[in-house]
């Protein structure tokens, strides 16, 4: 027979060569035991003595197998020249091939069923006129149908062909049916190994049968939790010794390599949590050459490796306009533009330019617009329990956030053109004494709130304005298309006139003080006696400190928690909230802002507030039965989610007495909702408890019972409608009250 090239070089398929006896690793016993030993079918398992090929069939026909292996060329189907014998469909079966009683391999049996293709010649005319037909045509039909039945294997590093010579009675041969099988034994294989099989005559007269099987792979591997803890158990015996790597399997790219180490078994090796995600996988080889290698990747639906997925994910600024996220593995995530406007609130989403698209991680994307500005953010929001990462890109190279006005611009048939104004209330045209737009086709943001009216009136008083602006080549445009454009609009000159409205006010309101100063001399009197009276008690003439903590559940909620803010900077008290901060949120992160906000204020003898809604309580309770499941910001400006990784262990370690307030406000919590944990400080019920609240938030420096009835009562006329608003329509947006606010 004719040798051929290796396994791999070149054609593949029943034609791809291998020289007889190309070598295969042989698997030690205890190994075949380990992959087939917990299978009930082990027991009917079939060994074969001795390493010689031999092939049988069944009754009807007789074969024979050809010495040594064969060049696998199955050549081109040629026709029949009467009835043939052609392989129907191939049957495999596991076997063990030992040369010992305990060293065996596995190996598959391969049976090939066999039917007559084709038909007898007719007579010839002379037989139709009563001719007599010549004995020696009759011959065929008492003689035997042969085939030569070549069968082909791969498994790597293995190929092999062998040809089997089969023959039946011409007379028991009838057309399109089986006539039997002919069985070989065998092929061996690895474990773990994809086995392809091809069948065919020579000369061809069909196209070549094909089969593919999987065998069995080693288990040695096992994974199990315990905890925060995952544990690798590798059983196998204690002289094996094998290869054990960890990798990250990307789907863009090739796989990154992360830990390999060469051991001997067996093996208990310890992954913390955090070092899982769900691209980590396992593989798993004995150090022999050419082995089979056992691959596993057991974090594809771990919620953990998610969650260490997201919040390993980073997005980077690639000048001029380009941007990346990376990531370990790759990341189900959505990339949207969107337009953040300074005074904090969440961040616009933009329809033009950027379209929500799945995004290929560690891969450099253009942003296709005309110009940068420090406004224009990217947000990124993952498929999975839709958490969220944003970055405002230019912030670095362009400076802080402007007071600038987006105004969208969409261009209709025969030239005609609206404008609006983004803002939170959604996209509201602009409105000019010369014309009236339309509100059909304009680009509409869904209402973030009931503060339309608000939008109506600042639209009605700058519209004419800005539309000159526009005019005037004074606004920047940022993107266009057929339909549609983007513009920033500065508002710096609108906000210079707004201050000088200020001071004239604020001048008349002195001299109305002054009047009233005159005609109630003796009113004013009394308020400096009692505030001489708070001074010699020891009270700053800043006030306390205090640290405002919420979760950022709504606008309404966020309403609620400005009207207290601004309320209690009246007392006076050093308030610092991250509503307050959210320019300083998004250069720092949630994270660092909160570490600084409670150094300063515990260093200065203030006082942290943990205002507790059904949000807070949820975090709290993840976290406490997650670990640092809640470390991780639900939005960028969220700081209690941040700050719990620092609260909790104060109250854990009784840190928390004198240090910390607890409150919640009536009607959206009860008070049994407060987790245990937090009930080692006082917990006040708002507005109901508010004397109590104000007095343990100034401390020493509290004023007698009267005067702080006087301030509750102040707090709670500032309160009370922000409360009756959220309680009757949840979702209502809100604004932080006008007070010198510390932290921002």
């Amino acid at each position: 027979m004719v040798s051929a090239p290796p396994f791999g070089g070149g054609r593949t398929g029943p034609w791809a060569l291998v020289p007889p006896g190309t070598w295969k690793m042989p698997v030690p016993w205890f190994l075949l035991s380990l992959a087939l030993g917990r299978s009930p079918m082990v027991l009917s398992l079939e060994k074969l003595m001795g390493p010689q090929d031999t092939a049988r069939c069944s009754p009807g026909l007789s074969c024979h197998l050809w010495d040594g292996d064969v060049l696998c060329l199955p050549g081109s189907i040629v026709s029949a020249p009467g009835p043939v014998l052609v392989p129907t469909r191939l049957q495999t079966e596991l076997v063990l091939r030992c040369h010992q009683e305990t060293d065996c391999d596995l190996c598959v049996r391969v049976a090939i069923h066999l039917a007559v293709h084709g038909h007898w010649e007719e007579p010839k005319d002379e037989d139709k006129f009563g001719i007599a037909a010549d004995p020696e045509l009759e011959e065929p039909r008492n003689a035997f149908l042969q085939a030569q039945v070549v069968l082909s294997f791969q498994a790597y590093p293995t190929a092999r062909c062998v040809l089997l010579e089969v023959q039946v009675r011409a007379a028991l041969a009838q057309p399109g049916q089986s006539v039997g099988s002919v069985v070989f034994d065998c092929f061996e294989a690895a474990l773990g190994a994809e086995v392809r099989l091809w069948s065919y005559t020579q000369p061809r007269y069909q196209k070549e049968l094909n089969l593919t099987q999987q065998l069995p792979a080693l288990p040695w591997l096992s994974v199990s939790a315990d905890g925060d803890d995952v544990h690798l158990v590798l059983d196998v015996s204690e002289e094996q010794h094998f290869g054990l790597s960890l990798y990250w399997n990307q789907v863009q790219g090739p796989t990154k390599p992360w830990w390999h180490s060469n051991l001997t078994g067996p093996q208990n090796i310890t992954l913390n949590h955090t070092d899982l995600f769900p691209c980590l996988c396992i593989q798993v080889w004995p150090l022999e050459p050419d082995s089979v290698r056992t691959s596993l990747c057991p974090f594809r639906e771990d919620p953990r490796a998610h969650r260490n997925l997201w919040r390993a994910a980073r997005l980077r600024l690639l000048p001029p306009r380009g941007w990346q996220l990376n990531a370990p593995c790759s990341l189900l995530a959505e990339a949207t533009l969107c337009w953040q406007a300074p005074g904090g609130g969440p961040c616009q989403s933009l329809v033009p330019p950027l379209s929500r698209a799945n995004v290929t991680v560690n891969k450099t994307l253009q942003l296709p617009l005309l110009n940068a500005h420090p406004n224009l953010c990217v947000q990124q929001v993952s498929s999975w329990e839709k958490l969220q990462l944003q970055e405002c890109l230019w912030a670095d190279s362009l400076g802080a956030l402007k007071d600038d006005m987006l105004l969208v611009e969409t261009r209709g048939p025969q030239d005609n053109r609206s404008l609006c104004a983004l803002e939170p209330s959604g996209c509201t045209p602009l409105l000019s004494r010369a014309s009236t737009l339309q509100l059909d086709g304009l680009l509409s943001v869904v209402p973030l709130g009931d503060s339309l009216p608000l939008a109506w009136q600042r639209a009605a008083r700058l519209g004419e304005q800005l539309l000159q602006d526009l005019q005037s080549g004074q606004c920047l445009q940022l993107w266009e298309d057929d339909l549609r454009a983007l513009w920033a609009c500065p508002m710096d000159k609108y906000v210079h006139q707004r201050w000088a409205l200020v001071w004239l006010a604020c001048l008349l309101l002195a001299s109305v003080l002054f009047l009233l100063f005159l005609f109630k001399k003796d009113h004013v009197k009394g308020w400096l006696r009692l505030l001489k009276e708070d001074l010699r008690a020891g009270a700053a003439p800043r006030g306390r400190a205090a640290l405002l903590l919420y979760s950022a559940e709504d606008s309404g909620f966020e309403r609620l928690v400005g009207a207290l803010a601004s309320a209690l900077c009246q007392l006076p008290l050093r308030v610092a909230v991250d509503l307050w901060s959210r320019r300083e949120l998004s250069a720092q992160g949630p994270l660092a802002w909160f570490h600084a906000q409670r150094r300063q204020t515990l260093q200065d003898g203030g006082v942290v507030v943990l205002l507790f809604s059904p949000g807070a309580v949820a975090l709290c309770h993840e976290w406490l039965q997650d670990g640092a499941a809640a470390s991780a910001p639900h939005g960028p400006h969220d700081a209690f989610a941040a700050s719990l990784s620092c609260v909790l262990p104060d109250f854990l370690q009784g840190r928390a007495p004198g240090r910390y307030v607890g409150a919640y406000f009536d009607g959206l919590l009860h008070s049994e909702a407060v987790p245990a944990l937090f009930r080692s400080v006082p917990v006040f019920s708002l507005p109901s408890q508010l004397p109590d609240f104000l007095g343990t938030l100034q401390g020493p420096a509290a004023p007698r019972p009267g005067r702080l009835g006087e301030r509750a009562k102040q707090v709670s006329r500032a309160l009370q409608p922000a409360l009756d608003q959220l309680l009757q329509a949840p979702g209502a947006p809100g604004a932080p009250g006008d007070c010198t606010r510390d932290g921002t």
